[in-house]
């Protein structure tokens, strides 16, 4: 080779390596500023266009300021409240609205019907930020000066306090233990010491680039983040760049034990693993990206910044690590180095231990070849029974007292101020109308049943007074009787619209917490029904031009989707009989599908697109088990990885993310162990070449 094409070929991958360097010096930090532009405001986070979103608007403009109320409760520890502890309340309330934080304006020690408690509420400024929970705190302090009493803090203010807290490790906490167990899984399979810090250096790089983009546009108000999407984005970007690393040093080691070259290898490593890598990347984004027809602004906002992520991780794993590669050559193996001339091509095991994991594939792959109808109807049989029970899955909402996993204590209040006070008490129904139908729509309100009070708004902060009119509208708070987040409440609420909304004239609309919740709910219902079907479209046209073919895709898109109703079947039971949830937010069966099946049908690529080359050289059935034995051992590790940084989640402590890595972590594993390794491999050694369906055959 000619001296000038040697250094060329050596100088590409410094060039590359010389640019990620400075990424992820210049962009490594963003990965913890993310949280600088993230909202954990739920109002933020509504239908678009539901009435309860209206309602909210319109309540801005009957606050002189925004606010969120702390709801102090006291209870008796001798069962009964005394004149003494009522005015210790009323003088620790005082003090309280002296906090800094705090508006001035307090209520009255309120006592509950069963003379039991007080509850008294503190209006705190909503853009205290970092400063809310200390408020909370010395509120919750000076409210302990009420001898024999128990104190609890609940409301928006403590709810808010405790999701921050929550939120808090997402930087540090949730990207240590992600990467932590990449790293260990990484060096198990790979039984060398400095691949898995290539992979895990080059997983970094990408999400400090992703976070500095999302940065950028969050900034601008582009996209929106939250803390949710905040921990997806680092799970999702870290579990994808790793996959696609895998693919990629594994069929660079099978290249480099054939050509022995190394240039050679990563350049047929590249060609070679290109196709399925994007094809993978492409499915997830898009899938992603079809959160985008959501009605939910966090769906809508989860979108574009999982694409962003997934395209960073194809990004790093086509430049970053092939040039890594290039220069390290078969070192980055050490002390396990392919040996030249060991293998010859298609013959190599991608991406596991030697000897071991080729003759575990090879027996599958036998065994699938032997009994493949009796392999796919067990595998199918098992997959529909898990599916059976995923009409059970309860998606009406997280109650409020299960959405942190921990028992914070805004819901410990929650639950005392439940236990002794209306339920819903601290987040009480709005009722926005006409002001000259003001006493008509407040006469039709108190006479639902399900609601305990309704009261208008007035300057004084007093009932009895004249109503605040904004606008030619007054606003009234509405206490239901039962809990907040419960069936009943909501209802209440459905029962509330039709009575106001048969006022004439008034054009009174209902909001606040349990009608969010309503439409949250509904809202979910119609997502799903639109989503689904637009993300199976995508992954068939992708696998129709990555495959060539139509009865294998429509095959493939089958056995993901009901590998997610296996799942979810089986979430339903852990979830209530094991774990515990009273349900699961709305919008968990919309992101594991999304999750699932654009992820799941990555492993499906991986193993077809190697098929489909095996096939052209030894035919259907042959190429079949090639293919299955060849991608086995790689696969299976990418799926263990991606479970593994999906189960990370379940350090930050709310049930949400918990509901979520189960879902995904399961799903992947049982995607990966029995839908790819033996239902898809069985259905396609049984259908033979017909499989490949407009195509007449594939021949060797």
């Amino acid at each position: 080779m000619k001296p000038a094409a040697s250094r060329l070929r050596w100088l590409l991958p410094l060039l590359l390596l010389a640019v990620w360097l400075g990424i992820g010096g210049a962009l490594g930090p963003f990965a913890g500023k993310l949280g600088e532009v993230s909202t954990n405001d739920r109002a933020a986070f509504l239908p678009q266009s539901a009435e309860s979103t209206r309602v909210n608007d319109l309540q801005d403009s009957f606050r002189t300021s925004d606010t969120l109320p702390a709801v102090v409760v006291w209870v008796a520890r001798d069962g009964s409240v005394a004149a003494q502890q009522r005015a210790a309340a009323a003088r620790a309330l005082a003090e309280a609205a002296e906090v800094p934080g705090a508006t001035g304006k307090v209520s009255p020690p309120l006592p509950s019907e069963d003379g039991m408690a007080l509850q008294g509420v503190v209006k705190l400024r909503a853009d205290l930020g970092k400063k809310l929970g200390p408020a909370v705190e010395r509120i919750e302090a000076g409210a302990r000066d009420v001898p024999g009493t128990d104190v609890h803090v609940a409301g928006p203010a403590a709810a808010q306090k405790d999701l921050s807290e929550a939120f808090a490790g997402i930087d540090g906490i949730l990207l240590g233990a992600a990467l932590g167990v990449v790293l260990l899984i990484l060096l198990l399979v790979y039984r060398s010491v400095l691949l898995p810090v290539v992979v895990i250096t080059g997983s970094v790089f990408a999400l400090g680039l992703a976070c500095a983009v999302v940065y950028y546009l969050a900034e601008r108000d582009v996209v929106r983040v939250d803390g949710q999407v905040q921990g997806i984005l680092s799970i999702l970007v870290i579990g994808a760049a790793t996959d696609y690393a895998l693919l990629l040093t594994a069929r660079f080691r099978e290249e480099l034990a054939v050509h022995g070259d190394r240039f050679r290898a990563v350049g047929a490593a590249v060609r070679g693993s290109f196709g399925a890598i994007t094809a993978s990347a492409a499915t997830v984004a898009l899938g992603l990206l079809a959160l985008l027809l959501s009605n939910l602004t966090n769906n809508r906002a989860l979108g574009p910044v999982g694409a962003i992520g997934i395209a960073c991780a194809l990004l790093s794993a086509l430049t970053f690590l092939p040039a890594v590669l290039a220069l390290l050559g078969s070192v980055a193996f050490w002390p396990v180095r392919p040996r030249h001339g060991t293998l010859q091509a298609g013959d190599g095991d991608e991406g596991a231990a030697e000897s071991g994991s080729r003759g575990l594939w090879a027996r599958i792959a036998r065994a699938v070849d032997r009994r493949p109808r009796r392999i796919w109807a067990a595998t199918l049989l098992l997959l529909v029974a898990g599916a059976a029970f995923a009409p059970t899955l309860d998606a009406r909402g997280v109650p409020l007292n299960e959405i942190f996993i921990n028992d914070a204590p805004s819901a410990q209040g929650q639950r005392v101020l439940g236990e002794h006070f209306p339920g819903g008490s601290g987040n009480p129904a709005v009722v926005i109308a006409d002001a000259g139908r003001a006493a008509e729509v407040i006469a039709a309100t108190r006479k639902t049943e399900g609601v305990a009070t309704a009261v208008p708004m007035t300057a004084s902060g007093r009932p009895g007074s004249e109503p605040v009119v904004v606008d030619g509208r007054v606003l009234v708070n509405v206490t239901l009787r039962d809990a907040a987040d419960s069936d009943a409440a909501k209802e209440t609420v459905v029962r509330l619209r039709d009575e106001v909304h048969a006022v004439p004239g008034a054009g009174a609309l209902v909001g606040g917490y349990t009608a969010q919740q309503y439409d949250t709910q509904q809202t979910a219902v119609h997502d799903r029904n639109l989503i689904i079907p637009v993300v199976l479209a995508i992954i068939l046209v992708i696998l129709v031009v990555l495959l060539r073919c139509l009865l294998l895709p429509l095959l493939l898109v089958a056995t993901v989707a009901l590998n997610y109703g296996a799942t979810m079947g089986v979430s339903a039971l852990v979830f209530t009989h094991l774990l515990g949830f009273g349900g699961t937010d709305a919008s968990v069966p919309l992101y594991g599908f999304v999750f699932l099946v654009a992820l799941g049908v990555d492993y499906n690529i991986f193993l077809m697109t190697r098929v489909r080359e095996e096939a052209l050289l030894h035919g259907t059935r042959a190429g079949t088990l090639r293919g299955l034995t060849a991608t086995g051992g790689v696969i299976t590790s990418a799926g263990v990885v991606l479970a593994a940084t999906f189960a990370a989640l379940v350090v930050i402590p709310l049930a949400f993310l918990a509901q979520i890595a189960f879902i995904v972590a399961f799903g992947v594993l049982l995607d990966t162990l029995v839908v790819r390794s033996l239902l898809v491999p069985a259905l396609v050694r049984d259908i033979g070449s017909r499989a490949w369906w407009p195509v007449r055959s594939i021949r060797p």
